[in-house]
Formats: C-alpha cells, structure tokens, sequence
C-alpha cells in the first residue's frame, strides 16, 4: 500500500474536521460559516458560497460565504428554475470553466468585478430532497478534478445534515416551548374547576373532571345564590387546546356575572339569554357551547333548569330515568334562540347525574363506544351509595370496558343525591 503523502493526511484530518463539526456545539450559523471556510482550504479554491432553499419563494438564500465581499453576496436573487441550479437539483456536479462568458451565469458584471472564473456547484440533499447548493470559486480558469468534486459533495453533504438537524431541533424546543404553554394553560383551567362540592343540607354532590388533554372544552361549576340555594352548571365548548380553554375561561367568568346580577333565583332565562348573545358574539363558525344551568333550591327541594343542547341530565328515582330534556338550541348559534325552562320536585333517594359527552362517548380497542346505556345501567347499580362512590364505581366500570385505549375527549360528571335522612 502506497504510503499517504503530508497533504493527503491533511485533507483526511480536513474532512474528519467536517464531520465533527455538525455534532458540535455550535449554531447553525457558525456550523455553515465553518463549513463555507473548511470547503475552501480542503479543495484550495478562493472563495466558497451555501445557498439554502426557501421553499415558499421558491428561492435560494445566501446562507454564508467564504472569500466573497458583501456586493457579490448581495448581487441578487437565485432562483430554482436556474439553469445550473436545475442541473445541480438532479444529482450533476455542475462545472463552468469560464462564467464571464458561460451564457447560464446571471450576474455576469459582479461575477468580473469580483474576479471570479471557474466554479463548480453541487447539491445539498437530504434523504434525496435538495435543500440548497454549494458553490466553489476559482479567479483562475480550473478543471475541478474527481476528487474535488467528491470533497464539495461530502461538504455538502454535512451542510444538508447541519441545516436538517437544526431544523429539527428548532421544532422541538418549538414544541417543547407550545407543550410547556399548554401545560400552563391546563393549570390555569383546572384552577377553574371547584375543589370541592359544596355542602348543603339535605344533598350528598360529588363532582370529578378528566381532562383528555393539557387543555380542554369541559368545565362544571357551583354557583351560590342565596343561603339555601345554589346553581349546577356543566357545559362542553365545543373546540380543543388553548383556543377552547380561553373560551371556556371567559364564558365561566360571564355566567358567574350574569348570576350574581340576578336576584330572582329563578331568572334562569335571563341567564341564558345573557350567555347566549356573549357565545354568539366570541363564537366563530364551527364553534359553540352546550351546556346545562340548574338551580337548586334546598329548603324547597325543587330544581329549576335549563339545557342548552348538552347530554341530558337523567335523574334515577326507584329505578327509572327521567331526562332533563327541557331547554332550547346550543349557545352560540341564534341570538334571538328562545329557552323552555323545567321545573322538578325532588324526593328523598333520587339522583341527578351531570355529565360531558366524553363519558359516554369512550371507545375500546375495537372502537365500540361505552354508550349511554352502558352508563345508565351502572349508574343504577351504585344508586344505593353516596354520589363520591356512584362517581368512583361508573368511571371503574367505563375503564374496564375501553381498556387502555387512549380517550379523545374530557370527562365531567356532577352527581347530586337527596338525603334520606335530611329535613326539608
């Protein structure tokens, strides 16, 4: 084997430079400008360039140079449809003995007053997608031999390599960075949701929210009227991630103004009109609210409600199911929408449950849904118990259905049961 000169070792150190550098720590920037730089001292040309694609102009960016000035830099635009970048795009090492006079040359004025002759242009490609070209320079006519061309290709290469990894890497402190945001956002939502139940004479309420993801649509709130009464409301807006989340932040600030305005307890229907124009006003297409506001009235045991197009409320009373059906059209889509409000009597032992669409609409592996029905006949299984185990026992059974398929959609369940043993 032929012993390798001293300018073969450099150039073998040169190009192991090369590698190293895109594993480095260093900028984009700086591993282009290094890269322009060690291109020139490898193939011992004048002047080097790193052009990178711009897909939506469909133009070639100067990215760095080495051995170029500033004018020639900025001579004007390259475009993909030019003719040596075409070449270059389909695999062709691309030589022009003399540009001053090569008719495929643009800027022939800068490329003399630069003093510029021979160039050698190759490709910058990723998994055989061009991303760019480099561009070697010589101020005398030069044939660019096999084995310059094969180093301007290896340079190239690790420019393809450098620009697609800090690409990437912009993407994911991007995502990390809309990942950390949105996990704020769910801290704030979640600060939304009621620590507790409230206590009320005469009523057992639980209540539990299972957010799908950091952000959601769902949201239930305790509204306090007076001393002895107070408001449910479960609503679902319609939307996901933080678009969803300001909405539902603004709208549960509008209903607990809307509700503390009124000193009817009853004016229910002032309520829900109120909402319904702020919904129809912040909604845009494709986006509404549905929801259920419900009164309680202690002392009475009577609830007075109304649903806005939400999952009805069913209420178990010695085994059978009544709907809360009573209301009118989603908030958000009529202004001028009119509002049946229901009224009903509570007895000792019934249950109300409250919930988002998200319980029932839960799928397995095969993608079969728990459904409604599923949900009814559980509920009236654990009727017997307090509203915390009702909730704990329904979300059980639910979870041995669908397994560990991931879910969609939030959950939200309110359960409100009438004590035996208390007095109106």
């Amino acid at each position: 084997m032929a012993k390798k000169t001293k300018k073969q070792i450099e150039r073998d150190e040169q190009i192991y430079d090369l590698s190293t550098l895109v594993a480095g720590a260093f900028s984009l920037q700086e591993v282009l400008d290094k890269l322009a730089e060690a291109a020139v001292k490898v193939t011992e040309v004048k002047a080097c360039s790193i052009r990178l694609l711009d897909e939506g102009a469909s133009e070639l960016k100067m990215r760095s140079t080495y051995g170029l000035s500033e004018e020639y830099r900025n001579k004007g635009v390259v475009s993909k449809n030019d003719p040596v970048v075409k070449a270059a795009f389909t695999g062709e090492a691309v030589v022009l003995d003399d540009m001053r006079v090569d008719g495929r040359v643009k800027y022939k004025e800068a490329t003399i007053k630069e003093g510029l002759v021979s160039q050698l242009t190759v490709a910058m490609q990723f998994r055989d997608k061009a991303i760019g070209v480099l561009r070697l320079y010589s101020p005398q006519p030069k044939h660019f031999e096999e084995d310059e061309i094969a180093l301007a290709r290896v340079v190239a290469s690790q420019c393809a390599v450098a620009i697609t990894n800090a690409r990437l890497y912009a993407k994911a402190i991007e995502g990390a960075r809309i990942a950390e945001q949105m996990r704020l956002a769910g801290v704030i939502q979640r600060r939304m949701i009621p620590q507790e139940a409230p206590h009320m004479s005469g009523l057992d309420i639980a209540a539990t929210y299972i957010p799908c993801f950091d952000v959601g649509g769902d949201f239930y709130d305790f509204v306090p009227l007076t001393d002895s009464c107070f408001a449910v409301v479960i609503a679902d807006v319609i939307g996901k991630g933080i678009p969803a989340a300001i909405m539902t932040s603004s709208f549960r600030g509008a209903l607990r103004a809307y509700a503390d305005c009124e000193d009817n307890k009853n004016a229910i229907e002032n309520i829900i009109n109120k909402l319904n124009k702020t919904a129809c006003l912040e909604c845009r297409d494709g986006e509404f609210v549905s929801l259920v506001y419900a009164a309680f009235d202690v002392t009475t045991r009577a609830v007075t409600y109304c649903n806005c197009g939400h999952e009805p409320p069913v209420l178990i009373r010695d085994g059978q199911i009544i709907e809360l059906e009573k209301g009118g059209l989603v908030l958000g889509i009529e202004s001028q929408t009119e509002y049946e409000i229901g009224t009903l009597e509570l007895k000792e032992s019934d249950c109300l449950l409250f919930y988002t669409d998200g319980l029932t609409d839960a799928a397995n592996f095969e993608g079969q849904l728990w459904g409604r029905e599923n949900f009814l006949e559980t509920a009236k299984k654990f009727v017997a118990g307090s509203a915390e185990q009702m909730i704990k026992n329904i979300l059980g059974y639910r979870r041995r259905f669908v397994g560990l398929t991931s879910q969609v959609d939030d959950t939200s369940i309110v359960a409100i049961k009438v004590d035996k043993a208390a007095k109106p």
